[in-house]
């Protein structure tokens, strides 16, 4: 059997609002509440599982998802629909503005509990 990540756990403020936030923003549905979870799941089988924790322990982290361009284009006019601030880079350096790294479309934008999402039309590359 080949090794695939099949879930993570994402710390939360809230649970359920960071859980559809997400969802909202890529089009994808949440799943019912499991425990302590609420998943939202990806086409790849990856499911991300929220789970409400104290602000406090929450320690940011970074979520990439490879999207196609029609999903860009759909996620971006949620984003922009939504008022949700976006930039180009991590830094958050050049807000409003999306990138071309490695020949796709990019954009950057916080969730609810404070981790950085990521949204990319092609995968990066790095020469080995």
């Amino acid at each position: 059997m080949s090794v695939e990540l099949n879930h993570t756990i994402v710390h939360s403020r809230d649970n359920r609002e960071a859980a559809e936030f997400l969802a909202h923003v890529l089009g994808l549905a949440v799943g019912a509440e499991w425990g302590p979870f609420v998943p939202v799941g990806t086409s790849n089988k990856v499911s991300l599982d929220f789970a409400t924790v104290p602000a406090e322990s929450i320690v940011m982290q970074h979520y990439a998802f490879l999207v196609s361009d029609d999903e860009f284009d759909a996620a971006f006019e949620r984003i922009e629909r939504a008022g949700i601030t976006y930039f180009a880079d991590p830094q958050g350096r050049r807000p409003g503005e999306i990138n071309h790294n490695h020949g796709g479309r990019g954009l950057y934008f916080m969730d609810p509990s404070g981790h950085g999402m990521e949204i990319i039309t092609t995968p990066y590359t790095f020469p080995a």
